[in-house]
C-alpha cells in the first residue's frame, strides 16, 4: 500500500449529485429543481393511476364487454390416464374417492372434481367424484368399473 492507491472507506464520502433544496449557495436552492408553481412543485403531489392529463383515460374509453356468471362452478379435471397411473403405482386399489385424489395432489380439498375421458383405463375401479364426462363414464363401465357421482 502506498499513497497512490489510498481511497476513503466505503460510505465515508457523500454519493454523487447535488443535494437539492439546501439553500441558495448550493446552486439547487429556491425551487429545488421543481420549477415554478403547479401541482408537481408542491409536497404531497401524486397523480392518479391511469391519469392522462385530462384526456379520457384508456380504461374509460374502451367499452365493457362479456358476462361473468357469479354462480359458475369451476371443476378440476382429472383424466382417465391419471387414474390408471394411480392404480399402476399402487396408490389405490379397487376404489378411487375424492380423498385419494386429494392425497395424490390431483385436487385440492375444496375443489369440485370432474373425470375427463383423456387416456384409457384398464383397471376395474369404482370411482366416486362429483361429475363425469359421458366418454369417461362409458370407459370406466366398459372396463368393468363403476362411476358414482357425489
Amino acid at each position: 500500500m502506498n499513497l497512490s492507491n489510498l481511497k476513503p472507506a466505503k460510505g465515508a464520502i457523500r454519493p454523487d449529485g447535488k443535494r437539492v433544496g439546501r439553500g441558495e449557495g448550493s446552486g439547487k436552492g429556491g425551487t429545488a429543481t421543481r420549477g415554478h408553481k403547479g401541482a408537481k412543485s408542491r409536497s404531497g403531489y401524486s397523480k392518479k393511476i391511469g391519469f392522462e392529463g385530462g384526456q379520457m383515460p384508456l380504461q374509460r374509453r374502451v367499452p365493457k364487454f362479456g358476462f361473468k356468471n357469479i354462480n359458475r362452478k369451476e371443476y378440476v379435471g382429472v383424466n382417465l390416464g391419471k387414474l390408471q397411473e394411480l392404480v399402476d403405482k399402487g396408490a389405490v386399489t379397487d376404489t378411487i374417492t375424492l380423498e385419494d385424489l386429494i392425497n395424490n395432489r390431483l385436487a385440492g380439498k375444496n375443489d369440485l372434481v370432474k373425470i375427463l375421458g383423456g387416456g384409457e383405463i384398464k383397471a376395474k375401479v369404482k370411482v366416486s367424484v362429483h361429475k363425469f364426462t359421458a366418454s369417461a363414464k362409458a370407459a370406466i363401465e366398459a372396463a368393468g368399473g363403476e362411476a358414482v357421482g357425489l
